[in-house]
């Protein structure tokens, strides 16, 4: 993988352009908003595409209905709205209509403004307890890109399956990690920098705080593995268990709670095979309003926290 050269982008922003892909790829795309298009991007699937997009309105469990009736009918459906409404406001609907029926219905949720930096809409709009709600259903992928290359290739990769899936997108624009040779698989990390001495683990918009954290530990002479683990469930357990053999510490990171997200993924792995010590970095308090980057401080998503983990967890190898 070359260096990426592309500007800073949000998740978000990968979202019509790998629907539109999806449609040119001759998959048959059906997409639902509810009633914030403008800020999931889905509005820009739909000027293109208006037989295929449909907005619902302030019904988000209406949506999820309709959506399960589409891929009921053969068609790939695709929900859009925010974290905190979806699956905030209809995670029952979810549950019974998507999740529960024939093993899993095809639909495919894409969240947008994932976490605590969707900025200035306050702790009622972060949602930190989204992957935890969709990982304990049983039939859905979930997961949380780290730039804009790896959603856009996350969202066609979902598209592509007959099963449901969480896709959690962000409102922040990233500096980009990947470049076009990338190849996402569902299911798979991606071992972003080799280290000896521990592994952050990280999704989301921690991947590259996890990367300057590594740098700096480097500094100090700590060699830092740094995997991005952007499907959350399937996890890759093969990158977890070579992670704890050779490196014999971890880290997690990620943009939500530390319970059940990426962190309780991670630690059941360990516990079912390889016990190794662990240090968790997340958001285990409600938050305030701000502007991203400053909420990132706030809640010590920093590189500095992860550096003071990961020597925490180093000091605790056997």
């Amino acid at each position: 993988m070359t260096a990426p050269t592309a500007p800073a982008a949000a998740t978000r922003e990968a979202y019509p352009v790998a629907l539109s892909e999806l449609v040119e790829q001759g998959i048959d795309v059906v997409a639902l908003d509810a009633d914030l298009s403008a800020s999931t991007m889905g509005y820009q699937f739909g000027e293109k595409y208006p037989e295929r997009w449909h907005s619902v309105g302030i019904a988000e469990a209406n949506m999820v209905g309709i959506g399960a009736g589409y891929a009921a009918t053969g068609k790939t459906a695709f929900i859009a709205s925010f974290a905190s409404f979806l699956p905030g406001r209809c995670f029952d609907q979810i549950r019974t209509s998507v999740a529960q029926p024939k093993g899993g219905l095809n639909v495919n949720c894409v969240a947008s403004h994932g976490g605590v930096t969707v900025g200035e809409d306050g702790a009622s709009a972060q949602a930190i307890e989204d992957l935890a709600l969709m990982t304990s259903l049983i039939p859905f992928d979930v997961i949380v890109p780290a730039d804009f290359e790896s959603a856009r290739q996350a969202i066609i990769a979902v598209g592509k399956t007959t099963r449901p899936s969480y896709v959690r997108t962000g409102r922040p624009k990233v500096a980009a990690i990947y470049d076009r040779s990338f190849r996402f698989e569902i299911g798979r990390a991606n071992v972003l920098r080799p280290g000896s001495d521990v592994t952050l683990i990280a999704c989301g918009i921690l991947v590259g705080i996890a990367l300057d954290a590594a740098a700096q530990l480097a500094a100090e002479g700590i060699s830092a593995r740094v995997i991005d683990m952007a499907t959350i469930k399937p996890i890759d357990r093969d990158a977890v268990l070579a992670a704890a053999r050779e490196t014999g510490a971890i880290v997690t990171a990620e943009e939500h709670q530390t319970h059940g997200g990426l962190g309780t993924q991670v630690a059941r792995v360990l516990a079912e095979t390889l016990p190794t010590p662990v240090a968790f970095v997340g958001v285990d308090r409600y938050g305030t309003s701000g502007k991203w980057d400053e909420l990132l401080g706030y809640f010590e998503l920093t590189p500095g926290r992860l550096s003071a983990a990961a020597k925490d967890v180093i000091a605790r190898k056997r």
